[in-house]
């Protein structure tokens, strides 16, 4: 038998096409996963060393589920691997080699959202903008937002149109500069100073672009301009670029997404090759073909249709209730009724939403039910104080230039070193351009810290120092050298004071534990272990999975979740719920300006809740719903509409 038979002609011919730009249109539950996986593994039997092969992802999962899966259809014997990795990891990658090019130390600190939050109140506070003019959070989304479409500090003041814009890109440009002396990026620098290297310096592009022979990007509607730009310039030299991707399922448009890369692949690669995946093994006939009618009312789209291969007489139902009250109860009441009977189990049922306010009235009724539920994209596991603070340590640790991890720790534990101390040497910093540390000796001499405070940081600068070295030391030992570190910071009597009740104390430090047990797992599974390599790994591991999302889908618990965080997932039964004017499509995208295109990826964003199904959907809505204090009346969505059968 050949080792392709049991592919179907289009995923037979997507393995085969080996060379050239192609343009795999993969729709929902098509089997993309295993095409581009054996497309890589076919690469290798052809003689291209597996080494030069890039695959590119958008998460960590998916890129260990596909370095496992194409090692399994290769064989024990082959050692080398291709290089299947994530956007913001390739670019740390390069950037450990190569950004010294611009200023940066190779050492570089990435900074999470909290650190970054910090660092735009600094560049506020620093411009004299207060809170009340523009909120940290809004200028870091202003600021991400020119990131991903590849515009820097300069170019933002020159292209800022109203008030706000300009505060912004003075912010922007102050922040910049913050970060960049704090020897720190953040996740959107990973991509934009990859570019800014590669434009500035040829020689470093040519050498990043020698070092790959075929380029693949899975996901590719999730794109963004920086993303874009990077893969153009890696494949300049060769053009043997596939790119996986399914417009109808681009729903992050809100993030940076631009779904024209997908549609206009075959302008911007000239002789691309086409093939489009259609055959659909997940849903029933009854599903595709209610998705399949709701997509097609979207304009901007490459034509494809669906096609069912498990068929079904009752696999869709439409409710429609009073309240949301009643939905709640109708819902969670019918996932009963099929647990009850036998045939399912809690963790074969998602409960799909669009708004983060809507799960509130389902977990009561799951709760008064009994039934085990788990609400997936809540805080993340790296979001946890304990977690936080820790991690501050350790970047401060290995990159002494951090000042905003500093800072969140350079008393907590409490040890005497209070804010009137630091707001001084802060002040003293900025006024003289120079590091926290390399002012606090002027500051003791000027008499502004006080002696208590003086030896308290005495000791702290030498505790950071003795670790630091024993890091340095024992790259194979960091757990237990964290481990030390809670101990020698008193980290748990820090917990006992800021939790009173034991139980609350257990949970917090059982936390440090998993954290502890984290970077045991590291040191076991890479080759050379290092402080470094396993902070980058976990910011972006927090950056790329909110709420523990792996975890909480190995639960067996009814799932709550967002349609934003069910794209890519698959249940027996879904229920989507909330299917009104207002909550989806969602209210902004029907006050938007650009009202069609935002629609548009409203109707997208139904279309991948519908496609989550396997075997049953359940659409409802309720006929009113509280709002601002008031019982009003629901606009059924105009997408129930359209997903009705022709009637002509």
């Amino acid at each position: 038998m050949n080792h392709l038979d049991h592919l179907n002609a289009p995923q037979r011919e997507a393995v085969l096409t080996l060379s050239g730009p192609l343009l795999l249109l993969a729709g929902a539950g098509t089997g993309k996963t295993r095409v581009i996986t054996y497309r890589m593994a076919e690469l290798i039997r052809n003689g291209m060393d597996a080494t030069r092969i890039l695959s590119v992802t958008f998460t960590n999962k998916a890129a260990r589920e596909m370095q496992h899966r194409i090692m399994e259809l290769l064989g024990r014997g082959v050692k080398a691997k291709p290089h299947v990795s994530t956007f913001h990891a390739l670019c740390v990658g390069i950037l450990r080699q190569e950004i010294a090019a611009l200023g940066y130390p190779l050492n570089f600190t990435i900074y999470d959202r909290g650190d970054q939050e910090s660092a735009a109140r600094t560049a506020l506070r620093d411009i004299r903008i207060d809170a009340a003019s523009l909120k940290p959070a809004d200028l870091l989304n202003q600021i991400s937002q020119w990131k991903m479409a590849g515009i820097r500090p300069a170019q933002a003041a020159e292209i800022a149109q109203s008030d706000m814009e300009c505060i912004a890109a003075s912010g922007y440009r102050k922040y910049q500069t913050n970060i960049k002396s704090c020897g720190a990026v953040d996740f959107d620098d990973l991509l934009l100073l990859t570019t800014q290297l590669f434009h500035e310096f040829p020689h470093v592009l040519k050498r990043q672009q020698g070092r790959f022979d075929t380029v693949q990007i899975d996901e590719y509607q999730d794109t963004n301009g920086v993303q874009f730009e990077l893969i153009e310039q890696l494949v300049k030299q060769h053009g043997n670029i596939c790119v996986v991707g399914d417009d109808d399922q681009s729903i992050y448009g809100w993030r940076g997404a631009e779904l024209r890369h997908i549609l206009n692949f075959q302008n911007i690669f000239p002789g691309t090759k086409v093939i489009r995946l259609e055959d659909n093994y997940r849903c029933t006939d009854q599903i595709l073909a209610l998705a399949n009618r709701l997509v097609r009312h979207n304009r901007d789209r490459h034509d494809k249709q669906l096609r069912p291969h498990k068929f079904s007489r009752n696999s869709v139902r439409f409710g429609e209730f009073p309240d949301e009250q009643a939905e709640a109860d109708n819902v969670v009441r019918d996932i009963c009724h099929h647990i009850q009977s036998g045939k399912a189990k809690p963790g074969d049922f998602a409960i799909l939403f669009r708004t983060n306010e809507q799960p509130r009235l389902f977990e009561t009724e799951l709760r008064r039910q009994h039934l085990p539920y788990v609400l997936v994209g809540t805080q993340s596991f790296f979001d946890r104080r304990e977690v936080r603070d820790m991690l501050a340590y350790l970047r401060v640790i290995e990159q002494p230039q951090d000042e905003i991890s500093l800072l969140r720790i350079i008393n907590v534990p409490a040890r005497g070193i209070g804010e009137t101390t630091v707001e001084k040497i802060l002040a003293r910093a900025v006024q003289s351009r120079r590091s926290f540390w390399e002012v606090v000796p002027d500051a003791v001499a000027a008499g502004e810290v006080t002696k208590g405070a003086a030896a308290a940081l005495a000791s702290f600068r030498n505790l950071l120092q003795q670790f630091r070295d024993r890091f340095k030391a024992r790259p194979r030992g960091m757990s237990d050298l964290v481990r030390s570190l809670i101990d020698a910071i008193k980290y748990e009597a820090e917990v006992e004071k800021q939790y009173k009740d034991p139980q609350q104390q257990l949970i917090r430090m059982s936390t440090l534990d998993e954290l502890i047990d984290a970077i045991k797992e590291f040191e076991e599974r890479t080759a050379a272990p290092s402080l470094a390599a396993f902070l980058d790994e976990t910011t972006l591991a927090g950056k790329e999975h909110p709420g523990d999302k792996d975890a909480k889908m190995q639960q067996d618990g009814v799932k709550l979740m967002t349609l934003h965080s069910a794209k890519g997932l698959e249940f027996p039964h879904v229920y989507l719920v909330g299917m009104e004017e207002g909550l989806l499509p969602h209210k902004r995208s029907i006050d938007d300006s650009s009202s069609a295109t935002a629609i548009e990826e409203e109707r997208r964003l139904a279309y991948v809740g519908v496609t989550r199904a396997r075997d049953f959907l359940t659409i409802c809505r309720a006929s009113t719903r509280m709002k601002w204090g008031k019982r009003r009346e629901s606009v059924p969505s105009r997408f129930l509409h359209e997903m009705q059968p022709d009637k002509r």
